[in-house]
């Protein structure tokens, strides 16, 4: 029996009549296809809510690259011409960063103090990413300062309100002295991360350099390029030529490495766990076979009869299980994809429903994503190679589960079922 044979018979039971036994077929494909649908939808959400968190950590925190001067920290701003001069380079800023605690009128608290150049916050990144509450989205004078949202609620600042800043510099002595500086809140800005964001207290770079202490604080410059997820390493490289000894250069993945490996092994665990379901969705293919090879014997015996080769046999119902992992497979993928694509009206409208159910007995809101833990919006992101390797998967898991009762079909003797029929 030709394999071309073999593909129209198994063809024909899957979409065949039911008591031709294709509700078998059809009944495991559509199981594959519900098990489907929850590990395509969590790995869009699962790469949406990496991108998003990882994207705002570098378009509005660490850069995608980061340079140091080792040797003359005090001399930072230097090579800022060359860097920007690199082929692929989008920007560079220098940035002096350092703890300080903030004083308002219901407060105080520790704040993380960003002293940075204004063009910063005019990046495309940076504005696309960073959200103004209240106010102006960057500091004009040496004496305005932005504040992070929660930042600002925890103190009670409002635009227009002083607020003092209190720093710590060395004596000549080498002792730390405090030192305090007040500063007109000028903005009230948000990432929408709230773990990025809650201590922001952002200043101008000249304001910095006037009350930060070099030898308490981290000095960089935060080098932003055209393709941070794929040319990182190689702009690394043509920063290093360029600049020479005394410098280094982290890339992104280095300064959120901890980060980062966690979001991908959270990632990894959970298609991980949903694979299992796939499996045991595929297993059910191996049962619907065992049923297809039960009731179909009287063909089996007819077509041993005629010719049929223990392998024609065997393949026929191979071909079954491949084109039911298949059907399933493109079944589940479409409605997984479909569902993550909608996943954020999804979410708002069972909210809203949430809500309204809430409102009845404790009169309160509920919140899936709380946006001041979580981002207010999952971008969606599709990773099709991995889509791709997931319907691979599913069908050969729907292949193997049925080389068993598709190998004892081939075996069965014809003469053993006549005599039964």
């Amino acid at each position: 029996m030709k394999s071309r044979a073999s593909f129209f018979i198994a063809l024909r039971y899957l979409w065949g009549r039911a008591h031709e036994g294709g509700r078998y077929l059809r009944g495991a494909a559509a199981g594959i296809a519900v098990s489907l649908i929850p590990i395509i939808v969590t790995l869009i959400v699962a790469d949406g809510m990496i991108r998003g968190i990882i994207d705002r950590y570098l378009e509005l925190g660490t850069g995608h690259l980061q340079v140091f001067n080792m040797l003359e920290p005090e001399k930072m701003e230097e090579p800022l011409d060359t860097i920007r001069d690199i082929p692929g380079v989008r920007g560079a800023w220098p940035e002096q960063r350092s703890m300080g605690v903030l004083v308002g009128k219901k407060g105080k608290t520790g704040a993380t103090v960003r002293s940075t150049d204004p063009s910063f916050w005019e990046d495309r990144g940076s504005a696309g990413y960073l959200k103004t509450i209240a106010g102006v989205a960057k500091p004009e004078a040496d004496r305005d300062m932005l504040l992070g949202e929660s930042l600002a609620a925890s103190i009670g600042a409002e635009v227009g309100d002083t607020v003092r800043l209190m720093t710590i510099r060395a004596g000549p002595d080498g002792r730390n002295i405090p030192r305090m500086t007040p500063f007109t809140v000028r903005g009230i800005v948000s990432s929408g991360y709230h773990e990025l964001d809650a201590l922001w207290c952002i200043i101008s770079w000249e304001g910095g350099r006037r009350i930060l202490s070099p030898e308490l604080s981290s000095s960089s410059l935060i080098v932003k390029i055209d393709d941070p997820y794929r040319r990182a390493d190689v702009i690394t490289w043509r920063l290093y030529s360029s600049l020479g000894a005394g410098y280094s250069v982290y890339t992104w993945k280095d300064l959120l490495r901890s980060q980062y490996s966690s979001y991908e092994s959270t990632r990894q665990l959970l298609i991980f766990i949903m694979a299992l379901v796939v499996i045991v969705a595929a297993v059910n293919v191996s049962s619907a076979t065992s049923m297809l090879v039960i009731e179909r014997q009287r063909d089996i015996a007819v077509l041993k009869v005629t010719g049929a080769s223990v392998k024609g046999v065997t393949g026929i119902f191979l071909w079954g299980s491949f084109l039911t992992g298949l059907a399933g497979a493109i079944l589940g993928i479409t409605l997984g994809l479909l569902i993550g694509n909608n996943i954020n009206q999804l979410i708002r409208s069972l909210e809203k429903l949430l809500s309204f159910f809430s409102g009845l007995f404790h009169g309160s809101e509920v919140k899936i994503l709380d946006p001041g833990f979580y981002l207010e919006t999952i971008p969606i992101v599709i990773d099709w190679p991995a889509v791709f390797l997931i319907g691979c998967f599913t069908i050969l898991c729907s292949v193997i589960a049925s080389w068993i009762p598709a190998r004892r079909a081939g075996k069965l003797k014809p003469m053993e079922l006549l005599r039964k029929y």
